[in-house]
């Protein structure tokens, strides 16, 4: 687990900032759910042969004895809560929730065990035009982010469940007959969850399932016209994508649609962003039957790429505007200042010095905050209700501005 510190906190909340804008211009409502369920909770509805359940969870007793589970996931609590407060049951509810995740694996570039995701959620909607929107959505993310050339769509369908489950026993006989090019996990796999041996890293594992029978030959009809018409959608509104057979999710619940925003930016190829559809999980979770799909991300390995990919995407400044003062006298005209500067613009961010000093010293400590401008401020400014503006980046002429029109003229300089 990690500390997230004021250099890199400014990066943290623009990544938030603009999440929280690109869901508002889709109409998506948020919902915060607790940090800690029920464990049964997640053992319904992710599955209790995978990985998550059986080696990653934080999952404790309380004083009542009851098992209690550190959230892995954001999808499970949101089912959850949806059919708590009835907000699911012939309804249509787009949904987005941000916040921290705990999983106790193998801590790697851009993971650790207790990471922060966002996801996006949509409930009674069950066409390929949501799944259309869905995708959309993310891309426009990638947009937002300036990242749209680092990023690739891929896609899959996994089919009804009848007809998953048919697949999988074709594809547990064709495992069964290439055992021994199977790893260890992947042969605890081959009866519990036989689908994600597809999803294995291991290079020999990969050889062996080179040929192996493709899920898309044996969907059912109704969910080979529901993929067949996403990939048409996709096309026509411009969305490149690749189509991955090989793509399962690791969480049981998913059904039909699964996609993948995947980079190669951050090393060899990883998953930036990751959904699909789970119609089942309402039912499961004891709701009525409703169709879902959304998709989640974590943020720790979104911000590590917008590093990764623009030093500028890291802000460690603290300051807009460093307001410095000589003398005892201009001590209060620099907090009038500070103060009015506060209530006429308030997306800006004023640092008053403080501890006194020479203005060598205090321009120094104005530097240090990644202001853009210091004010400098004098019994002489203060007699004549004027501000100094002194630029700090830019090698520009220090100018006196009065007071009235201080306000309109800071906005015009940190704009251009």
């Amino acid at each position: 687990m990690n500390d997230c510190l004021p250099e890199v906190s400014g990066t943290w909340q623009k990544v938030e900032s603009v999440l929280r804008q690109v869901v508002a211009s889709y109409g998506y409502q948020e919902i915060r759910t607790p940090i800690v369920e029920s464990t049964d909770l997640f053992k319904r509805s992710i599955g209790e042969v995978t990985d998550i359940v059986e080696k990653e969870m934080y999952t404790f007793e309380d004083r009542n004895g009851d098992s209690l589970t550190l959230r892995p996931e954001g999808t499970a609590s949101t089912v959850r809560a949806g059919n708590e407060h009835g907000l699911l049951y012939n309804q249509q509810q787009r949904l987005w929730y941000m916040g921290p995740m705990f999983r106790h694996e193998r801590p790697q570039k851009g993971r650790y065990r207790q990471f922060h995701q966002f996801g996006v959620e949509t409930y009674g909607l069950d066409g390929p035009d949501i799944d259309l929107e869905v995708i959309l959505l993310s891309a426009r993310l990638w947009k937002a982010f300036g990242i749209e050339k680092h990023v690739t769509l891929q896609i899959n369908s996994l089919g009804s469940n009848e007809a998953r489950q048919a697949y999988r026993e074709t594809l547990i006989d064709y495992l069964k007959e290439r055992a021994d090019k199977l790893d260890e996990e992947s042969l605890r796999r081959l009866e519990s969850n036989p689908l994600r041996v597809l999803d294995s890293k291991n290079p020999n594992v990969q050889a062996a399932i080179a040929d192996a029978p493709s899920l898309l030959d044996h969907l059912d009809e109704e969910s080979k016209t529901h993929f067949d018409n996403l990939c048409e959608r996709l096309t026509q509104a411009g969305i490149a994508f690749e189509i991955n057979p090989r793509l399962v999710r690791g969480l049981d619940y998913y059904n039909r649609t699964v996609f993948e925003w995947v980079t190669e930016s951050l090393g060899s190829q990883g998953t930036v962003c990751a959904g699909g559809r789970y119609d089942g999980l309402v039912e499961q979770l004891g709701g009525k039957a409703t169709p879902a799909v959304g998709f989640a991300m974590g943020m720790e390995r979104l911000v590590l790429l917008l590093t990764t990919l623009s030093e500028d995407a890291l802000d460690s400044s603290s300051a807009d505007v460093y307001v410095t003062a000589m003398g005892d006298d201009a001590q209060a005209y620099a907090l009038e200042v500070s103060e009015h500067l506060r209530d006429t613009l308030p997306n800006v961010r004023v640092m008053m010095h403080c501890g006194g000093g020479n203005f060598k010293k205090q321009l120094k400590r104005a530097d240090k905050t990644g202001a853009s401008f210091a004010l400098l401020l004098g019994s002489q400014e203060m007699q004549s209700r004027e501000v100094a503006v002194k630029p700090l980046r830019d090698g520009q002429e220090q100018q006196t501005i009065a007071f009235d029109a201080l306000s309109s003229t800071i906005a015009d300089l940190l704009n251009a």
